[in-house]
């Protein structure tokens, strides 16, 4: 019924359009063809734009002989744009007059690089296949002005945003997420967090690097994720204001500017806002086999707070060759959380242990990247850079957490509360010089990363009822200090030729480590050398080109992977690093096919394999709790054996009319997991996918409506797997003030109030079932404005710091 009425209203708007008065028009056509060989070329994307403001007015496609015809209101100056992928855009003059105005044939010049970049980017292609990533122009996209960053990520070829809004790249959460090319404090913590409060206006295009060439670091299994944010600012100034009310997340405000005087530019964003609280129940099941026995837990959780983050990148051009440019980024937030929960053992119908708990906690973090950049260019080409970068950041967190037990039976753990004062500070030199050729590109490159992460954590046990009085207890007391050194030289070469290109190169990682963890009285001493090969092949056709990638990359252990301490805070549920883990090498093909016309598609295959891939993993183990011994659960990372991914990816994005268009994007991974752990061997394999479909339509009077709906089917582990989710939203936007304004109403998942999500874990000792429900249904307003006039780009250097060599967190609690 709900599809019916949304047809009939779609219908009912397109017919009112259309019974308009008529009104004086400039009509254009002509015949597109190849400057080459002389054929007419279909599907070119043609477009009229303001020639004042260079907002698009009218667009289309080419048919299959070439042919175009457009039409506009006159009384305006406008500008012919045709871009078309592989072939440089093309832009003409036409006059205001009413009438037909007769191109005649226009020529398309192949381009020297294929649609690099495209100075009129409102007629950018969606999608770009280059020879070792995927691109999705996010400006191109109409929906940019209505919905989030992390909405947008749904739409991006080989990405997926689950239920909890956790980004995934080809069913992995190991990757790495850059801005700009740079690793940034904004996304540090929890990229999902940031891009859910960040609207998509702030962002040109996000890439998808799945074969990262050798100048990257080699950390992140499944890639790199890089956003490129709106960097273009003109003599004058550019300003937009966006803002949103959201039922669950609240109220945000965002500004982002852009601004060029003389050699000076500066661009940036900043935002803030305010998380509402919401309640999410959950409960879980643990039956233990010999002796029988039942746990259960049930409880809620809930969550709010509070956020501010700055991006800012500045310029200074000294002359036509030497050039300066700085960037900051600054985070700041502050996360309450309050959980209640009841556990329950029974063993032969009889209550053998229960406990009821209570923790509230608060978080405050706060995340600084400071950077500088020395660019040198040569007079023999613009392509050839030597740059000189330098970064820092820091990254502190401090934790406190309280937990009290009442109805308690058997169970004699006290309250307690928790302290952490963690952090990372990082610094960073990279030397990179890139030198072309005719048909050939050379780039080498060095770089150090000095890298310390620290932890004060200590616990204060209730050690006196009468006085409230807390003690610290030295048993879990977690002091430690990390020193992670990194030194990388690389080489990467391109050769570029009618049809084909290829890229290859080599990265040689030295890493060092030097750990200590006071708390456990254990040090850590090592180092291993890694080198890293990378191969890229792309063959272009008219309109379809063909790629192959081979890469080998690195997972290091993070962290909180490595630290021996373990952690009781939950009694019945302990976990520990374990030190003694190795690097994860993961080897991965790709092989994908690009068509774009009419319609634009991305498929293709792709195989990884790891041979010690890094998994948790949960056995039973017995405890001393309260001079009493019992039975808990105990969770540890061990590098295991093969993890082996065959997988399958399409993107298409169709045009079914002028005003209507459909997104696809999906994925199907088939998994084989496989290790050895406590004197058992384990195996588990499946099925992974998702599927994200986005429908569109335009209404000439500046409204549009959009439908987007998606499926996951949940992860597979070694010892057990998730559920599956389904995820749906409705927008409805409406642009005014000549395109500078827009107001958007938007429904997420209108008809649940909450999704139900379960994983399962199995072993020879026990099975556990967890249930969780998280917060779905959430309706929107937000509200967007621009205003300025620009003329001219900033300039900004090719080459700077990226450090993408650990490993990516992407945790996130809803969507907006």
């Amino acid at each position: 019924m709900r599809k019916i009425l949304l047809t009939a209203l779609c219908c009912y708007f397109y017919a009112l359009a259309l019974a308009q008065n008529a009104a004086p028009t400039v009509i254009v056509k002509g015949i597109v063809i190849d400057s080459v060989t002389n054929q007419p070329q279909g599907y070119v994307t043609v477009a009229l734009q303001d020639a004042q403001t260079k907002v698009p007015v009218k667009s289309n496609l080419t048919k299959d002989d070439g042919s175009f015809e457009l039409k506009a209101p006159a009384g305006k100056k406008y500008q012919l744009v045709l871009a078309f992928v592989g072939y440089s855009t093309k832009v003409i003059n036409i006059s205001s007059a009413a009438g037909i105005t007769n191109a005649g044939k226009i020529k398309l010049k192949p381009a020297t690089n294929q649609l690099k970049e495209v100075s009129v980017t409102a007629v950018k292609p969606l999608m770009q296949q280059e020879v070792d990533r995927i691109s999705y122009n996010v400006a191109s996209d109409p929906e940019s002005k209505s919905i989030t960053a992390l909405d947008m990520m749904r739409k991006v070829p080989l990405l997926t945003v689950d239920a909890n809004d956790n980004i995934q790249l080809k069913g992995s959460g190991n990757y790495k997420i850059l801005v700009n090319g740079k690793e940034s404090a904004l996304l540090a913590k929890s990229p999902s967090d940031v891009l859910r409060s960040m609207p998509a206006t702030n962002i040109v295009k996000i890439e998808v690097i799945t074969t990262p060439p050798a100048k990257y670091d080699a950390e992140g299994l499944a890639g790199i994720i890089n956003i490129i944010t709106t960097k273009n600012a003109d003599q004058g100034y550019n300003i937009g204001v966006n803002a949103r009310y959201n039922t669950i997340w609240g109220p945000g405000v965002n500004l982002n500017g852009t601004v060029k005087e003389g050699k000076f530019g500066f661009s940036g964003y900043a935002g803030l806002g305010r998380q509402n609280k919401s309640t999410n129940p959950f409960d879980n099941t643990q039956t233990f086999f010999n002796p029988a026995s039942v746990l259960t837990q049930s409880g809620s959780a809930d969550y709010t707070g509070n956020y501010k983050y700055f991006d800012g990148e500045f310029s200074y051009e000294i002359d036509s060759l030497n050039l300066v440019t700085a960037s900051i980024d600054f985070n700041n937030g502050v996360n309450n959380n309050g959980e209640g929960s009841f556990t329950q053992t029974v063993m032969n119908n009889i209550i053998s242990q229960q406990y009821a708990t209570n923790n509230s906690s608060t978080s405050k973090y706060t995340g600084v990247d400071a950077s500088i950049n020395y660019q040198l260019g040569f007079k023999k080409s613009k392509d050839q850079l030597l740059t000189l970068s330098y970064r820092y950041s820091y990254s502190p967190d401090n934790e406190y957490n309280q937990n009290l037990f009442t109805d308690t039976v058997n169970y004699r753990q006290p309250n307690f509360r928790q302290y952490n004062n963690s952090g990372e500070r990082d610094q960073t030199v990279q030397i990179d010089y890139a030198q072309p050729f005719k048909k050939f590109s050379l780039e080498v490159g060095g770089k150090a990363i000095f890298r310390n992460n620290f932890s004060n954590f200590h616990q204060d046990t209730l050690a006196n009822t009468q006085n409230n009085e807390y003690l610290q207890n030295d048993e879990q007391t977690n002091n430690f200090n990390y020193h992670q050194d990194v030194y990388s030289l690389y080489n990467s070469y391109q050769v570029k030729l009618k049809d084909w290109t290829g890229k290859a190169g080599l990265r040689l990682e030295e890493t060092t480590v030097n750990a200590d963890f006071s708390s456990v009285g254990s040090t850590l001493n090592t180092n291993y050398t890694n080198l890293i090969p990378s191969v890229s092949i792309q063959r272009q056709f008219k309109n379809n080109s063909i790629n192959f990638g081979f890469t080998e990359r690195i997972q290091r252990p993070s962290i909180s992977e490595l630290n021996p301490f373990v952690d009781r805070s939950d009694p019945q549920f302990i976990s520990s690093g374990n030190p003694n883990l190795k690097p994860e090498l993961n080897h991965v093909f790709e092989l994908n096919y690009s068509h774009f016309s009419k319609a634009s598609i991305n498929t293709g295959f792709s195989y990884s394999f790891s041979n010690n891939s890094i998994q948790n993993v949960t056995s039973l183990k017995t405890e001393t709790i309260g001079n009493q011994l019992d039975t808990v659960t105990y969770s540890t990372y061990q590098n295991l054996g093969s993890n082996r991914t065959l997988g399958y990816n399409i993107n298409a994005n169709i045009p079914i009319t002028s005003k209507l268009s459909v997104n696809i994007n999906g994925l199907l991974n088939r998994l084989w997991l496989q290790g050895f752990y406590n004197g058992t061997s384990y195996k588990n394999s499946g099925y992974m996918g998702n599927m994200f479909t986005s429908i569109s339509y335009k209404f000439t009077s500046g409204y549009r409506i959009g439908m987007n709906t998606g499926y996951f089917s949940g992860n597979v582990t070694l010892q057990g797997k998730s559920s599956y989710f389904i995820f749906n939203s409705y927008v409805f936007s409406k642009d005014f003030l000549n395109k500078t304004a827009s107001i958007s109403l938007v429904a997420n998942n209108p008809w649940s109030k909450y999704w139900h999500g379960s994983s399962t874990t199995n072993t020879p000792d026990f099975s556990q079932v967890d249930n969780h429900e998280q917060t779905y249904r959430t309706f929107a307003l937000r509200v967007s404005y621009k205003f300025g006039r620009l003329n001219s780009d900033i300039k900004k250097n090719q080459h700077g710091i990226d450090n993408d060599d650990t490993k990516s967190s992407s945790k996130g609690t809803g969507n907006q």
